[in-house]
């Protein structure tokens, strides 16, 4: 009984207001996080036990904070530093002792384990680090997550309706965010498998190249091993996973930059609002706002690969026509992108019936394929029924980059960038995007995301008002000169503060 004594040595009571309830819901026993710990027997199982990873370089210095608070709060061996242990280890050496807990009949193991939530703070990037390693496990029950927003985009926490603004870290708002966890309802999503594949070249690398160090999101993006299915003698092959999106291009060289200046001078990126205007500098440092003038065309998609798609299961490969001004590409599966933007939109009525496009569901199977061609016309996104060019709807996409079409590109998965090296050899370097499997997140209201079996989920528009802002035809935008805003609906939303716009 040691550990609920020291919860209320430490001036907590096992309450906490009515939005939270006791706290002793949320704690789960030294012997069930560690292995060699004495069972202790309590009267009743905690109806919401979590686990806590919390990264704590995201934030600035609030990822530290959040540390303090939670292991204040709850037992300090359910609360992991991820700068210190990875997730991976963490939760293999949980699940091992949960089997031999519940082999010997423990009743209170096999509760925590039915009932158990994953919360993480950081940046996309670290959400996507542990949604993988709860992916590879393989559970017949995988917990579900619940993600506190601690990066720079957010766009995870935004989706499931956990806000994008980083948090307070004191006791009252940590215990609030915990009975929202309580609350929330379990919804799964679409995980997406990624592989890349080129020949070894005569010289020269072909590694993904990170800003400095690999990013948490790539943890699984490595090359394959010689004894693995997907291994090709004479090749490379490169595999990993994301949740929200993959893109490559424009985007991604901002962001490839953003993260390599947060790499070198770490001290300058204490602040999510200094971290987004560091952004918004970028893209007008690289040129991305006359992008026809500053950047050669040979970058541009259409120049730089072919794109296959198989729109449903089943189906078989076709070519996707790619509009020859496009210069980032997106492949989206949550309906949040760049700080919680919806490059995709809903279609309206007529753009259901003549492409058979639908709104974006978070569990259908299906990535919506959406472009780019300056960052003007990613401004569009703040104008009412705005969206990108959508190109497709599939359940698969590959990209089949043509020889010396450019010595690298920039790709970008969840909010984490690299710089990818292709060789100047006649074969072919292959991307290619497939549906995996699904993961549990946690929802809280309001959530953006969509589940397909939700009824009260927009099919589409009843009205054709998206198409004022659309831009999808290649004569509508003539290398990025159509004049911004000259759409009679284009009005800056309510809650967008012009002034951070610059």
């Amino acid at each position: 009984m040691l550990q609920w004594m020291d919860l209320h040595k430490n001036g907590n009571n096992g309450s906490c207001p009515s939005s939270c309830g006791p706290l002793t819901e949320y704690y789960i026993p030294d012997y069930i996080l560690k292995p060699d710990s004495e069972p202790v027997i309590i009267d009743n199982a905690p109806c919401c036990p979590v686990v806590v990873f919390i990264n704590s370089r995201s934030g600035g210095q609030l990822g530290s904070s959040l540390i303090k608070t939670y292991r204040e709060l709850l037992n300090e061996a359910q609360v992991f530093d991820l700068s210190e242990e990875s997730p991976d280890k963490v939760l293999h050496r949980l699940y091992c002792n949960f089997e031999k807990l519940k082999c010997n009949g423990d009743l209170l193991a096999i509760q925590v384990q039915k009932s158990l939530r994953l919360i993480v703070a950081g940046g996309d990037g670290t959400a996507s680090w542990l949604l993988g390693v709860v992916s590879d496990l393989k559970l017949s029950h995988p917990p579900p997550v619940a993600t506190v927003p601690l990066g720079t985009g957010n766009n995870l926490p935004f989706s499931f309706g956990w806000g994008k603004k980083n948090p307070a870290t004191d006791q009252a708002a940590v215990k609030s965010f915990l009975g929202k966890v309580k609350r929330a309802r379990e919804m799964n999503i679409d995980s997406w498998h990624i592989i890349m594949r080129m020949r070894i070249p005569q010289e020269g690398p072909c590694d993904p190249i990170a800003p400095l160090d690999l990013p948490h999101s790539l943890h699984a993006f490595h090359r394959v091993s010689d004894c693995d299915s997907l291994n090709v003698e004479g090749y490379h092959t490169f595999r990993g996973g994301f949740w929200n999106y993959f893109s490559m291009g424009m985007d991604a060289q901002v962001s490839y930059e953003f993260h390599s200046e947060r790499k070198r001078n770490p001290e300058k990126f204490k602040n999510q609002l200094t971290n987004q205007g560091t952004y918004a500098k970028l893209g007008l440092k690289q040129g991305w706002f006359a992008a026809s003038l500053t950047h050669p065309s040979s970058r541009n998609i259409a120049q730089l690969a072919k794109v296959k798609i198989i729109k449903r299961p089943g189906g078989q490969w076709e070519e996707l026509k790619i509009p020859r001004s496009i210069r980032s590409i997106i492949c989206l599966n949550l309906p949040s992108f760049s700080g919680g933007l919806n490059p995709w939109g809903t279609p309206s009525t007529r753009k259901v019936q003549d492409r058979d496009l639908t709104a974006p569901y978070v569990d259908d199977g299906l990535i919506e394929v959406v472009g780019f061609r300056d960052a003007w016309h990613g401004l569009v996104l703040l104008a009412p029924n705005g969206h990108g060019t959508r190109l497709a709807q599939a359940h698969r996409i590959r990209f089949e980059f043509h020889k010396g079409a450019a010595e690298h590109t920039f790709m970008r998965i969840d909010g984490e960038p690299w710089k990818q090296p292709l060789p100047k050899e006649d074969d072919t370097v292959v991307v290619e995007i497939s549906h995996l499997r699904q993961v549990a997140m946690l929802a809280s209201d309001p959530c953006k995301s969509k589940s397909v079996n939700d009824p009260s989920s927009p099919s589409c528009h009843g009205h054709d008002d998206d198409d004022s802002n659309s831009l999808e035809d290649e004569d509508e935008w003539v290398d990025g000169r159509k004049k911004f805003g000259a759409a009679a609906t284009f009005k800056i939303p309510d809650e967008v503060d012009i002034a951070h716009l610059s």
